[in-house]
């Protein structure tokens, strides 16, 4: 068998996410790894919340959860709190966990539906246990005993992202990963399959491999620049195009472990709390604010002293026409970005790199029926977060700035009306075994907006009324319970991953 050559073009989060993955999980006799980076190019940087999938790919690589954390600057984050989102003065939670317990012939937010009828006046988030643990700024790990209501959450992490790719870059070295200093100056390609034969160095160094991964950032650099694929622009849809960050001072000894998503005139302001700091930025549209207003809007609503002048990012909304094709493979902002709204930038990273696992070409061939099907797996994954993305703008009630009557009046995508309707109908999300965003995730969004069922599933009136309302406050009284006797999140951290512990045995 031949050796598979990989050559991986550009560092940061992505880059280095696709070399640990290769470290971690292929043999060094059958794929050859090279990463190619210039220190002369900055990497944006700016996804600091992630996902619970991203537990899953250390796992998977083989990382040290505690190690990970304390080298990171890492937090736990147990979901996103909305504020000002639907309309101004709202606040909701968007959590990593289910909505209550088994019960009954149908699903749990079926029968809270006709509970509510009934009489109920507990609203839905009293009874998700991240939720409840949220708003308490509690922690502890899930239980193991799937059948256990404190089974029912996951949790995901704030983090540097710099940080991050620094850890990946020192995991995958240690492992045999190839990693090479240079600006790329030319792209050669096959002048009869159109494939790309090498990428020439500033230094006159000519690197040769069988596969390429793209990891050069919004420019593409080989997908775009070398093999002309296009862009699907979903501005109209999502209509941020800029964004400016930077990070503030901690003020409070209390580490919330969730992120903040608070909505502004022109867009929405993060709020990502670390060890060492807090992560802030401004999301906004161009078409309804200037940079600086946004620059001042956002340094005018931190909580501590910015520790930096802030950063202007600039992007646009949707994907890659085709994400693999030829011998090129894009991974992370080369093949789109759908803003950092419900953090899936990383997420998206990952997916990427665990569909590439998957449908790795053996040896040197490439296979049509590979590119084909990560491309296929891919467009789901970003139509589906997009579909997502898309309903936090579009169902709002708010009258105070242009933007928000804007994406109130917008035409949405066809796939996103039918959900909103089946959901006005009865209540109802289908449960997709492909993309993110499972039907609790959904459910938070669309009550916390006020998208309200007109009525519920039939299966629900099954149940006695007095014995549904006898459970549900048995269940919400249950998780009140439970969550009372965990650690607080600080004392998590510091017995867990204390980065500053680990600074001090350095020095």
């Amino acid at each position: 068998m031949n050796k598979l050559k990989v050559v991986i073009v550009g560092g940061g989060t992505s880059g280095w996410m696709t070399a640990a993955a290769f470290a971690g999980v292929t043999k060094r006799e059958q794929v050859e790894v090279q990463l190619i980076e210039s220190d002369e190019i900055g990497t944006v940087g700016v996804g600091e919340a992630t996902l619970p999938h991203i537990k899953d790919f250390n796992d998977y690589i083989g990382i040290n959860e505690a190690e990970f954390m304390r080298k990171t600057q890492a937090t736990i984050k147990l979901g996103i709190e909305f504020v000002d989102w639907g309309k101004i003065g709202n606040r909701y939670f968007h959590p990593f966990g289910k909505f209550g317990a088994p019960m009954g012939a149908t699903d749990f937010f079926q029968m809270w539906l006709r509970a509510r009828k009934e009489g109920l006046e507990a609203p839905l988030e009293d009874f998700c246990y991240a939720i409840v643990a949220s708003k308490q700024n509690r922690f502890e790990f899930p239980s193991r005993d799937g059948n256990s209501v404190k089974a029912s959450y996951a949790y995901a992490y704030h983090f540097d992202a710099f940080l991050y790719a620094r850890f990946l870059r020192e995991f995958s070295e240690a492992r045999g990963i190839i990693r090479t200093e240079g600006k790329i100056t030319d792209v050669t390609l096959d002048q009869h399959s159109g494939d790309i034969r090498s990428v020439t160095l500033a230094s006159g160094e000519v690197v040769t491999g069988d596969l390429f991964i793209d990891c050069s950032g919004f420019r593409g650099l080989l997908i775009s620049g070398a093999l002309k694929v296009g862009y699907q622009d979903w501005t109209p849809w999502l209509p941020c195009d800029r964004a400016v960050a930077v990070p503030c001072d901690r003020t409070t000894n209390e580490i919330t472990p969730y992120t903040r998503s608070t909505a502004r005139a022109a867009g929405w302001q993060w709020h990502i709390p670390l060890q060492h700091r807090t992560g802030n930025g401004y999301v906004y549209s161009s078409r309804f604010i200037s940079d600086d207003e946004a620059a001042a809007t956002l340094l005018a609503n931190l909580d501590g002293a910015a520790q930096a002048d802030p950063r202007p990012l600039r992007f646009t909304a949707g994907r890659r026409e085709k994400c693999w094709h030829k011998n090129c493979v894009t991974i992370g902002l080369a093949s789109g970005f759908l803003e950092p709204l419900e953090s899936t930038s990383i997420y998206l990273v990952q997916m990427a790199i665990t569909f590439l696992l998957r449908l790795l070409p053996r040896e040197h061939v490439m296979d049509q029926t590979l590119e084909d099907e990560f491309n296929r797996l891919i467009d789901v994954e970003y139509e589906r977060v997009r579909d997502f993305l898309i309903l936090h703008y579009h169902a709002n009630t708010r009258t105070d700035a242009p933007m928000w009557q804007y994406c109130r009046d917008m035409d949405i995508p066809d796939s996103l009306r039918d959900k909103i309707a089946r959901f006005k109908h009865r209540g109802y999300i289908h449960a997709y075994a492909d993309g993110l965003f499972a039907p609790p995730s959904w459910q938070a969004v669309f009550f916390g907006q006020d998208i309200v069922p007109e009525r519920y599933d039939a299966l629900a009136e099954v149940m006695d009324r007095d014995v549904l309302l006898t459970r549900m406050t048995d269940l919400r009284t249950l998780i009140a319970d439970g969550v009372s006797t965990m650690p607080g999140h600080d004392d998590f951290i510091r017995g867990y991953c204390d980065a500053g512990k680990a600074i001090e045995a350095v020095r």
